[in-house]
């Protein structure tokens, strides 16, 4: 079972054990938050050797570092170098936004030399690797998609960001109401790019529940991504925040 699963059915699993002792909190206390979905408890199945932390109501604020390669710098030795700094001085988790190299390569390696929770945004890698090819994103089937955010889960990936909750409704509103900064989210955008192309309800939202198939088998957490968040104080909790 999950660890959400476990809580509902009055389980306190090793984790919150090790959650609840890290936060000071008792131990049922912790199994309620989790059972509620107000904490939650990132941690693969895949992920061996992660020391697992709480997020949510009641525990401690925390802080994550972004790392990642690009098109023009893409040197795993130097990725090694973050993820040990970023453990040293104490992240409480990581995402990895790669999108140059060998990104399943760097993933599998950084995980495997990981001991916090370990997040990625699986769109990024699908619009380069199809990119890559000549294509672009909008030339995606759910079916691809799926199969990525499949592996990723399969390498060990704690908690994935995905962009499901920018509908069709919202691109709608968005070409009646234009905004003054547009949509800043680069998930967001290749998502907005994908629906008007085939002019089809976001993937993501669509087949949400095939996802949480996939989570759920790994025990992913899901980060849901603001694909409408406002890029300047003018656009800030305008109609497509709102929507979103």
């Amino acid at each position: 079972m999950t660890q959400i699963e476990s809580a509902k059915n009055g389980m306190v699993t090793e984790e919150m054990y090790i959650v609840a002792g890290q936060e000071s909190i008792a131990e049922e206390q912790l199994r309620q938050l989790v059972a509620e979905g107000k904490v939650v408890i990132p941690c693969n199945k895949n992920h061996k050797n992660l020391i697992p932390i709480g997020i949510g109501k009641f525990l401690r604020t925390k802080i994550n570092a972004n790392i990642g390669t690009s098109g023009d710098y893409n040197k795993i030795e130097d990725e090694f170098k973050k993820i040990d700094m970023v453990v040293k001085y104490q992240a409480d988790t990581v995402m990895d936004l790669s999108t140059g190299g060998d990104v399943d390569k760097i993933r599998r390696a950084l995980i495997e030399r990981c001991t916090i929770p370990f997040g990625n945004v699986p769109i990024y890698q699908m619009a380069r690797d199809v990119a890559a090819k000549g294509g672009t994103f909008v030339e995606m089937t759910f079916g691809k998609i799926l199969e990525y955010i499949s592996n990723e889960a399969e390498d060990g990936v704690d908690f994935m960001t995905i962009h499901a909750g920018l509908t069709r409704r919202a691109v709608e509103k968005l070409r009646q109401q234009v905004r003054r900064a547009g949509i800043v989210s680069r998930g967001g955008s290749i998502t907005t790019g994908w629906m008007l192309h085939n002019d089809k309800e976001n993937p993501f939202y669509e087949h949400f529940d095939s996802i949480l198939e996939v989570a759920r088998k790994y025990d992913v957490t899901m980060s849901l991504g603001d694909g409408l968040r406002p890029g300047c104080l003018s656009d800030g909790s305008d109609w497509g925040q709102v929507e979103e």
